[in-house]
This record gives C-alpha cells, sequence and structure tokens, in this order.
C-alpha cells in the first residue's frame, strides 16, 4: 500500500485529499483496520484503548499525542487537521463480536480516548463518537471517557445506559488566562464544569446509570493565587480528582513527552516552575484538606474506572 500523502502536508502529489474546512482545520476521511487498540504502557490496566478520530483539533500546547502525527510537518501543525474515521462504525461492530466470540462471560474494558478527544468540535458535526457509543452500549463494556469538551452533553441519552461508565473531564487549571496560553483552542474551565454538573444532575437514577466522574488536572498547569480556592471548591462535584505534573521532555517520536512549545510557556510562570515539586506538593496538599470527600489519585493510578 502506498504511503500516505496529506494535501498541503506533502510536497508529492497527494493521496488523501481535504475533504472539507470545519474553521481552521483540514478534515480527512481515512478508512482504518482496526478501532480497538490493545492497551499497553500508561493504559495497560485496559483492554482496548479506542480513538475516533486522529489528530487533535484542541491542539494543546502540551499534548504527547502530537508524536503520533503522520509526518513532521502535521506534527508541527498539530491542532490544524483531523482525521475521521469514516468506517469505524462498522469495525467497532466486527470487532466486539469477535471479542465475545472469544470471550462470551467478559466484557472488554475500553478507554477513549489516547491520542485525541472524542469531543473535539468536528463531532458536533459528524456524530463519530455518539455512533460508536451507540454500537458500544449493548455489548455492556466498562467505559471511560476522556475528554475536555462540553460536546459531551449532547450524548446524555446514551451515556445514561452504560452501566460501567466514567467521565473524566480534563481541566488542567483553575485561570482562564493560563488555559488560554498553554490551550486557547479548548472551551473554557466553567463551560468543562457546567458539562460535568449538567451530566451528574440531568441523569434520573430510576431510570439511568449515572456515571463516576473524574477531573483530570493533567498536567497540573499553574492556577493563579486569586483563582486557587474558588477552582478548589468547584471540584466537589467530582468522586475523584487526578494530578499528574508534566510528562518529560524526550526527543523520542514514540514516547509520551511534553511539546517544545509548552516549555516556552512554562517560562512565562517562574514563580510556579522554577519550585515546580514544592508548587506540586502544596496544590495537591491543599486538595486534599479542601476535599475530604472526594478521592484524589496521583498519575497512572488515577486513570483507572474504578
Amino acid at each position: 500500500m502506498p504511503k500516505l500523502q496529506y494535501e498541503t502536508y506533502c510536497k508529492n502529489t497527494p493521496n488523501k485529499l481535504v475533504t472539507e474546512k470545519f474553521g481552521d482545520t483540514n478534515v480527512y476521511a481515512q478508512n482504518t483496520k482496526s478501532l480497538l487498540t490493545k492497551a499497553s504502557g500508561f493504559m495497560a490496566g485496559y483492554d482496548f484503548t479506542l480513538n475516533p478520530y486522529r489528530g487533535c483539533q484542541y491542539g494543546c500546547s502540551y499534548c504527547y499525542a502530537a508524536a503520533f502525527s503522520p509526518n513532521s510537518q502535521m506534527e508541527k501543525d498539530w491542532g490544524k487537521w483531523v482525521i475521521i474515521k469514516e468506517n469505524g462504525v462498522d469495525i467497532l461492530e466486527k470487532e466486539l463480536e469477535k471479542w465475545f466470540k472469544k470471550n462470551p462471560n467478559k466484557s472488554p474494558t475500553i478507554y477513549m480516548s489516547s491520542v485525541t478527544d472524542p469531543y473535539q468540535p468536528i463531532e458536533s458535526k459528524h456524530m463519530l463518537t455518539r455512533s460508536l457509543l451507540e454500537v458500544m452500549y449493548p455489548y455492556c463494556p466498562t467505559l471511560v471517557i476522556q475528554t475536555r469538551s462540553p460536546i459531551i452533553t449532547r450524548d446524555i441519552d446514551i451515556l445514561q445506559r452504560f452501566q460501567h461508565l466514567r467521565v473524566n473531564m480534563s481541566v488542567p487549571t483553575g485561570s482562564e488566562s493560563v488555559r488560554r496560553d498553554f490551550e486557547p483552542r479548548s472551551p473554557s474551565i466553567k463551560a468543562r464544569l457546567n458539562a460535568i454538573k449538567k451530566i451528574k444532575e440531568s441523569i434520573d437514577c430510576l431510570k439511568g446509570f449515572v456515571p463516576k466522574v473524574s477531573i483530570t488536572i493533567t498536567p497540573l498547569l499553574p492556577t493563579l493565587p486569586d483563582d486557587e480556592d474558588f477552582f478548589i471548591q468547584k471540584l466537589k462535584i467530582a468522586d475523584r480528582i487526578v494530578i499528574q505534573d508534566f510528562h518529560p521532555s524526550q526527543n523520542r517520536s514514540l514516547v509520551a513527552s511534553t511539546r517544545e512549545e509548552a516549555q516556552d510557556i512554562k517560562r512565562k510562570y517562574a514563580w510556579w516552575y522554577d519550585s515546580e515539586r514544592i508548587s506540586y506538593i502544596k496544590f495537591k496538599e491543599k486538595l486534599i484538606v479542601s476535599l475530604p470527600g472526594v478521592e484524589i489519585k496521583e498519575g497512572k493510578n488515577g486513570f483507572s474506572y474504578e
């Protein structure tokens, strides 16, 4: 099979053309051979990871997933392109049927998603993630959804059908100015926290299943002192808080690492990062004291379903 050449990101004649523009994002459509990927490394506690899209429109400065871009040009333009796995629904159905033939008495554990956001803006139009949820729920998987998008509230009607579901909402900072520096293309902090509140309050426990809820403060970005107490009080909506510092900087493309863009932004917040370990410990201690009824976990341990 010839190497894929993406329009605007190749020197040769492209064999993958831009199918549409969504804002400033180049959108490509591509078939995939598999949607369920055997989980390993950080997600080894799951059977599979599931990524409906390749690439992510949020393009956060620190995101390690940029290293998995199709080529170096697309890695540099992280956030400005996305690939839709257009045959994903059919592929997932076949893969789940295959799983249950081999494991008739065991439902799979699935983490969605590890290298994209399943509710990035393009999902509002194409609804691929919603279609995948409709395929999944009859198979009763244990599912964890990782997102930073309020679009997830659109699917409450389906989410409440999952008996074993955890929603992880990524909120790395409690300060909007910090968010705009590190992830300017992402939704506001208020919108994310309101989405979690809506999920928990909109589901009638007599008619559906209320999911477990985590707020993942990963990586832990600075929260300005004037915002800290208010932010922490808002975190009471969750049953779990996960904190984790930056991935170490690496030059190897297939290792989870923090991008150079984020390293540059960190210099603006020297008051936090010059004593990063102390800042981390103080914030963690404040979470523990302020949120006695909420589980506080760190790093990999926080990303389990349980």
